[in-house]
């Protein structure tokens, strides 16, 4: 296989969170004449997951898996000696190449895998959610994600909060007939900055994004309504984190607070020969308990998906073949 070839392939195809349909049509073109069965698995109008498996292995014990969208802008690929560029470059495309080459080393060993693309990973885990009502019996899910290729032994969860705050409007020439909803934010948003946050000593500490501020009318009017998005990376069971929110903004007045989405942090076995890591951000792997244990693996570096300048080491690309090769020698052997 071209992997290089390959995973720009997937890149110039425009795969932003909600607009999948694209590149799963391609996924499912492409595994079909390597000879797989390939079922395109509906998740909502317009958006479908791919699941590939060897025709003689309709149920094969292990999975490889990741996800197709990425998140905006989109940018085109562009290589240079080192490194391939581009949205999705190493979140997540260069991982689905890497995991097709391994499965079809795999194959030609006579060691069936399946493959599994879902998605909405960038924004809910829709696809993966989807996924998990329709099983294939596995034992193993080996989740993709830039873990720089070494294996995690644990992933932060997230907490997404909303708080909205009431106010009422008045002329700013007259602030004492009016109530500033955005004063009452701000409180609210220093209470939870001072708030000490969950503490794990084998993964790290909690950390909170004040991620989005809306609120107000106009510079010379009393805002009325204001609200905060935030999100926290969670090292505890949530109920620890939410207790803690609750009772630093709780008591306020004319302020609501909203837990919109609750994903656990996750710690996964670890085997001989692979270096390790404790991968920060959140994974579809929550939303897919029903495929089996899960471990996480993958090329490219966290730090630089998301960003303008995304890449992913071609070195890096060609390793990871081998690592999942390896990885799931071992886990059927």
């Amino acid at each position: 296989m071209d992997v290089i070839g390959l995973t720009r392939q997937l890149i110039d195809i425009q795969s932003i969170t909600g607009n999948e349909a694209a590149v799963g049509e391609f996924l499912t073109n492409y595994l079909e004449k390597l000879g797989y069965t390939v079922e395109r698995m509906p998740v909502e109008a317009g958006r479908f997951n791919v699941c590939a498996t060897p025709p003689k292995t309709p149920s094969p014990a292990l999975f490889f898996s990741t996800h197709m969208d990425t998140v905006p802008p989109f940018i085109h690929s562009s290589e240079d000696d080192a490194n391939i560029y581009g949205r999705g470059s190493c979140d997540a495309k260069g991982i689905v190449t890497a995991q097709v080459a391994a499965a079809q080393k795999l194959r030609e060993a006579g060691i069936d895998c399946g493959l599994l693309y879902v998605v909405g990973e960038e924004r809910d885990s829709l696809g993966a959610a989807v996924a998990n009502q329709n099983t294939r019996g596995s034992k193993f899910l080996i989740n993709g994600e830039p873990t720089d290729n070494r294996l995690a032994v644990a992933s932060k969860g997230a907490l997404r909060v909303e708080i909205t705050a009431h106010g009422k409007m008045a002329h700013s020439a007259y602030p004492e007939l009016g109530d500033s909803a955005i004063n009452k934010l701000l409180d609210a948003l220093q209470a939870l900055r001072s708030m000490e946050l969950p503490h794990n000593p084998e993964i790290g500490s909690s950390t909170m994004n004040i991620g989005i501020i809306e609120g107000g009318r106009a510079t010379n009017v009393i805002p009325d309504f204001a609200k905060a998005q935030l999100l926290f990376r969670q090292v505890a069971p949530s109920e620890v984190l939410r207790e803690k929110i609750s009772a630093a903004i709780g008591q306020k007045k004319d302020v609501d607070l909203e837990f919109v989405l609750d994903i656990p942090y996750m710690r996964f076995r670890t085997l001989p020969g692979f270096e390790t890591m404790t991968a920060a951000f959140t994974t579809d792997i929550p939303k897919l308990t029903n495929w089996g244990e899960p471990l996480l693996l993958g090329p490219g570096s966290i730090h630089v998906a998301h960003t303008d300048r995304e890449f992913l080491s071609k070195k890096e690309l060609h390793e990871a073949v081998e690592l999942y090769v390896k990885l799931a020698r071992q886990l059927l052997s």
